[in-house]
């Protein structure tokens, strides 16, 4: 019988391979735009443990340790290319813990 693939993606708070289940995804949610193109509201960030929400996304792993060093050297900013509130992280890092 074939073994099935695991899917991998890289923390971008330790820069390690890790399988898809292990990493929890934060998610910049699609801009709303008018029928002109022209954008109304940038689209939030949340925390998507599923790994099935709409958007954008960007992988840390489940520790508060990795979303902080990836925070502090600015990787989010550059994942989704536009400047990041600290008051978003904050909220981020309270779901994570509730899940730790």
């Amino acid at each position: 019988m074939k073994q099935k693939k695991i899917p991998m993606r890289k923390c971008i708070g330790c820069n390690e391979m890790k399988p898809k289940r292990d990493l929890a995804r934060v998610v910049k949610a699609p801009d709303k735009k008018n029928e002109n193109g022209e954008i109304l509201e940038k689209g939030g960030l949340s925390l998507d443990l599923s790994g099935k929400m709409p958007g954008r996304g960007a992988y840390v792993c489940k520790s508060t340790q990795c979303l902080e060093k990836a925070v502090k050297a600015k990787r989010f900013e550059r994942a989704f290319q536009r400047q990041i509130p600290d008051e978003i992280f904050d909220g981020i890092k309270e779901e994570l813990k509730n899940f730790e």
